[in-house]
């Protein structure tokens, strides 16, 4: 386990224990990234608050969740997710979905995560990119780069096939570094892609509403 995720994993045990103090430091290492998430589903203007609904349900059910730094990311990319799309029905709206899902069935590509560009993704202009690449494809891209998930957990929040994710990150960072490219005030930080990560032996994650304390956003 990487020292980030050790260090995570460890707050996250005090955290499930009431430590206060544990919830605002992995409230702090996950929310930049999963705010960047919601921001791809809803748009700048609905995203903080669906992030605070989000967080709102994990620290309620922090209790009943089982598994490490990475499997949390996960289950708190799925809340998230279902909290964006239940602000989207709410609202009337549905995601824009470019292309057809069909497309995602055949080989996937052999990487689709770019190490160099994480810095990038996590910039204002380069979520701006993101959001113009059809809908599965910036999913794809934001779970595997920016929130940090293999194919496998990515593909469990998305209810998709691992092959499919794979192929959607991967065209859409071929997608995203074109649209670098013709940005002025971006270099190719994405010719580069590195081998995928690869998912390891986890314990099973619970994501079952309980009547756990409630934390506020302003405890965090």
């Amino acid at each position: 386990m990487l020292g980030d995720d050790a260090e995570l994993t460890a707050a996250l045990r005090a955290a499930q224990d009431g430590d206060e103090t544990a919830f605002r430091t992995v409230y702090r290492s996950v929310h930049p990234r999963l705010l960047g998430y919601v921001r791809t589903l809803v748009g700048d203007p609905d995203a903080e608050d669906v992030a605070s609904e989000s967080w709102l349900q994990i620290a309620r059910d922090l209790e009943r969740f089982s598994g490490d730094a990475d499997r949390f990311r996960g289950w708190a990319a799925r809340i998230a997710r279902n909290r964006a799309l239940d602000h989207i029905r709410m609202r009337g709206r549905r995601p824009v979905i470019g292309g057809d899902e069909t497309e995602l069935t055949g080989r996937a590509g052999r990487s689709d995560t770019a190490g160099e560009a994480i810095e990038a993704l996590g910039t204002d202009r380069t979520l701006s990119l993101i959001a113009r690449l059809p809908q599965d494809q910036a999913e794809a891209v934001v779970l595997r780069v920016v929130v940090g998930l293999d194919a496998k957990t990515a593909a469990e929040t998305l209810g998709k096939r691992p092959g499919a994710v794979r192929t959607a990150a991967h065209r859409g960072l071929r997608r995203l570094a074109e649209l670098l490219g013709d940005d002025p005030e971006s270099s190719g930080v994405l010719d580069v892609l590195p081998p995928q990560r690869e998912p390891r032996d986890r314990a099973v994650t619970s994501a079952s509403v309980t009547d756990t304390r409630p934390r506020t956003q302003k405890d965090m």
